[in-house]
């Protein structure tokens, strides 16, 4: 949730007080002959809108007028560099909601139909997947003998058993702890976010992820105008610049609205199950309670709120 800064300009927080020196020091660069960097995230910027661009502060620093104004410079972007209408909105973390998931792995096929819906939904790169669906011989949990890029004519194959693989939304995040800057972050919802617009690109948060979660965009992003979802959030699907990290952040843009992620809607075989971990009655605590549910990576400590299980 966004809140008011106090004090001066510069940011009191260290963290922040780098990515302002960082982001200055990217403009003197431009300012000594090289224009073109300082909007050449998303090139043709009017001049108000890259110098606005230039001196953003951090997401949960701005004041509910500097969250407005961003949300209508990120439409008017879009627009100039897709010929497209987006809505982009912040809809807050709601009160008395952690989010949660878990995949019954007995269910799932590999028919990656949660991959591609996911790729739609969120504006992906056509090169950029937040969803891996890992081959695995049966009975076997070894990820690193999975075929992370199986291409079989017909799924299932026999012998084999598919588990997907995401963002863990972790309670205790590596990647959070590594950032430099504090581009990413845990939401109250137990969402881990990222400020596109704050990020450096320096990828220590990618080093850091045990679960290969995170995606550098190395260009800008290969993103078919009548292909693209409309409604986004200033946190999820909103179309990202090149030079930054990006990850799945829950469909924030749905599941904030009372909605399901595209990707459990998805799934043919009903394997996902997402939901709030502070309501009994929901489906996913019922999981929870009924189920031998196991999670990847638990040694590491970072308590991810990503479970798995099969049926008995």
């Amino acid at each position: 949730m966004s809140k008011t800064r106090s004090g001066d300009d510069m940011p009191t927080n260290g963290n922040l007080a780098r990515r302002h020196f960082l982001k200055k020091l990217g403009g003197v660069a431009a300012a000594a002959g090289t224009a073109t960097t300082v909007h050449a995230a998303w090139g043709g910027n009017t001049l108000g809108d890259t110098f606005a661009d230039f001196f953003q502060q951090q997401y949960r620093e701005m004041s509910r007028e500097e969250v407005r104004e961003t949300l209508e410079r990120i439409e008017r972007k879009a627009k100039k560099r897709y010929g497209v209408d987006i809505h982009c909105k912040d809809t807050p973390a709601q009160p008395g909601v952690l989010f949660g998931y878990a995949l019954n792995i007995s269910k799932c096929r590999g028919y990656r139909d949660c991959v591609h819906a996911c790729v739609r939904e969120n504006n992906l790169s056509r090169d950029t997947q937040y969803i891996r669906v890992i081959e695995l011989d049966r009975d076997s949990l070894n990820l690193h003998e999975g075929d992370h890029y199986y291409d079989s004519e017909t799924v299932p194959v026999e012998g084999k058993h598919y588990l997907p693989m995401q963002c863990m939304h972790c309670d205790n995040p590596p990647c959070v702890k590594a950032c430099p800057v504090e581009a990413t972050w845990t939401e109250p919802d137990g969402i881990v976010v990222v400020d596109y617009d704050w990020c450096i690109g320096c990828r220590y948060c990618m080093a850091a992820c045990p679960y290969q979660a995170r995606h550098f965009n190395w260009g800008h992003p290969k993103l078919p105008p009548e292909e693209i979802t409309t409604e986004t959030h200033y946190l999820g699907n909103r179309p990202r610049p090149r030079g930054v990290v990006e990850k799945c952040h829950f469909c924030v843009q749905r599941t904030r609205e009372g909605q399901q992620p595209a990707c459990q809607e998805a799934c043919p075989t009903g394997a996902r199950i997402f939901g709030n971990l502070l309501d009994p009655n929901s489906e996913i605590r019922y999981v929870l309670e009924h189920s031998a549910v196991f999670r990847l990576k638990e040694d590491l400590g970072t308590e991810p709120k990503f479970w798995y299980y099969r049926d008995r």
